[in-house]
Formats: structure tokens, C-alpha cells, sequence
């Protein structure tokens, strides 16, 4: 009896090593299957980004890389399709000095935007003489007396480039030649916005907020004409205060939410679309949500 007990026992534990090796096998089976399709990829059998984005679906659902990986590497190949026309900040909200502006208005500017780059202009924003730095002014009016500070002598070479260069174009050329800002000009070569090296970034990694971005008593600001810059996340209660209506949504509680709902996938900038009285344009959004948008009140 001793003996058949010992025999029982130790096909028991036999068994258990059997069903260990077999989920090992079918776990090595499982990530061979998914090398082996990034081993066609590589010798040429994928003959589209949507086909590596299959591949790498494949291996996100079976938890080889996470979510925050996963949601980079779209944006890498994003970026790799997408033009700057889509990401510019538009001419309209350009935050731009005047050359011949005295030097305290100037510095105001430059302390109450709590940017680190501005472009510099003459009679319009179509002419740009270059790019002041804020550190390169605020350095200057340490050792030097503020009225014989020329705005000329501190300007830094201005980057132009066309509506259509490529993201990951524009980003090698940014870290190439260490520029961090550029002006960005339609098929006439007039201004129509700027980019910089954080709005690229921001394509890939998601929004980077700094320690200026912080929430404003009002994520609601009104540019004139019935327009109106509004955060994503501006809440429907606040919408409806703001602008006397009544809006309800049982499943969101957000302007962005509703807007996206509308939309039905999520939006690239400049597109738009017109919920009742308003017609909301895009103006900044990743392949993940979007961030910032323009109001126009039709009625």
C-alpha cells in the first residue's frame, strides 16, 4: 500500500512538470509566432505602415509591449505621414513682438505670454525679421542699460519652411541644426503659422505641459468675431454658463467628449464640424485625443 501510494504520488508530480512544460511550450509557440512575423517584416513581406501597425497590435495583445509603447510608436509612424499644415499653430494666434515697440512693452509681452521664443516682425506678420529668444534679452537688459537695447542686434536667424514638410523631416532638421522653433508659409509665401520641436514631440509622447500650463479661471477665451479659444476638457457645465445655453450629455462631461462623439473617430486639426449654433474647429489634437479648440457662435 506504502508503494502504490509513493507510485500515485509521484505520477501526480510528473503530471504537474507535463502541464508546466506544455504552457511553456505554448507560451514559446505563442512569441515565436509573433517573431516570426516581425522576421517578415524585416526581409520585406509588410508592404505598408498598417501592416507593421497589424504586427505590433498583434504583440500589444499579447502583452509583449504596453500601452504607453504602443501609443508611441503610432505616433512615431504618424509623424512619419503626417505635414505641418496639420500641427501648425495658426497666423491668427501667433504670439509676435514689434520691432520698433519700446523695450517695456516688449518685455511685458515676453513676461505675460511665459514663452522662450517669439518671432519678430515689421509692419506685418508676413514679415518676419527673425526670432528673439527671452533669455538672450533678459540677459542683455542685466548688463545693459534698457534704452540702448536694439532688438535687431539680438535677433536670431528665422527658419521658413513650406505648409507641406514632413514631420519626421522637420524633426531632423530640427535637432540637426538645433533650432527649436520654425515660420511656416503658404504656396505664396505668405505667413500662415509657426511650429516648434515641442509640437512634434507632443505628436509622439502625447501633450507635455510645463510649468506654465496651468489651468486659467477660464479655459474659455474670446479672439474676437464670435470666436473662441477653447481647452478640450472645458466642462459642459462651464460651456453653458459661459455661453447661456443648455447642453446635456448623459455619457460625457466634457466639451471634448461630446465633440469627439460627434466626430466619431478622432479628429486631425483643422477639421471641424457644427453642433447646433456652433461650429467647432480643431486646432491641436494627437491620435489619442483632442486638446484645444476654436468656437465660432453662427447665431
Amino acid at each position: 500500500m506504502k508503494e502504490r501510494s509513493s507510485l500515485t504520488s509521484t505520477n501526480s508530480q510528473v503530471g504537474g512538470s507535463q502541464s508546466d512544460n506544455d504552457n511553456d511550450n505554448d507560451k514559446e509557440q505563442d512569441n515565436r509566432t509573433w517573431l516570426e512575423k516581425i522576421g517578415h517584416a524585416l526581409i520585406g513581406e509588410i508592404s505598408s505602415t498598417s501592416d507593421i501597425l497589424e504586427v505590433l497590435k498583434d504583440a500589444h495583445a499579447r502583452a509583449i509591449i504596453d500601452n504607453d509603447v504602443m501609443s508611441m510608436i503610432e505616433g512615431v509612424i504618424d509623424v512619419s505621414e503626417m505635414q505641418v499644415r496639420e500641427i501648425m499653430l495658426p497666423r491668427s494666434q501667433m504670439v509676435v513682438l514689434k520691432i520698433d515697440d519700446p523695450i517695456e512693452e516688449i518685455l511685458e509681452k515676453i513676461i505675460e505670454s511665459a514663452h522662450s521664443r517669439f518671432p519678430v516682425i515689421g509692419d506685418s506678420k508676413d514679415d518676419i525679421e527673425g526670432i528673439l529668444l527671452a533669455k538672450d534679452i533678459l540677459s542683455y537688459c542685466i548688463s545693459q542699460d534698457k534704452e540702448d537695447i536694439n532688438i535687431r542686434d539680438l535677433l536670431r536667424p528665422v527658419v521658413i519652411i513650406p505648409e507641406s514638410k514632413r514631420l519626421n523631416v522637420l524633426l531632423k532638421d530640427f535637432r540637426e541644426f538645433r533650432n527649436h522653433i520654425a515660420i511656416i508659409v503658404d504656396e505664396y509665401g505668405g505667413v500662415s503659422g509657426l511650429v516648434t520641436i515641442e509640437d512634434v514631440l507632443e505628436e509622439i509622447v502625447g501633450d507635455i505641459e510645463d510649468e506654465h500650463d496651468v489651468e486659467e479661471e477660464s479655459s474659455i477665451v474670446h479672439l474676437g468675431n464670435k470666436i473662441y479659444s477653447m481647452d478640450s476638457l472645458t466642462e459642459i457645465d462651464e460651456f453653458n454658463e459661459f455661453f447661456k445655453v443648455e447642453w446635456e450629455h448623459s455619457e460625457f462631461e466634457t466639451i471634448g467628449g461630446i465633440i469627439m462623439n460627434a466626430f466619431g473617430h478622432v479628429p486631425k486639426r483643422g477639421e471641424t464640424i457644427t453642433i447646433n449654433q456652433f461650429t467647432f474647429k480643431v486646432i491641436k489634437s494627437d491620435h489619442r485625443r483632442i486638446y484645444q479648440l476654436n468656437v465660432t457662435k453662427i447665431k
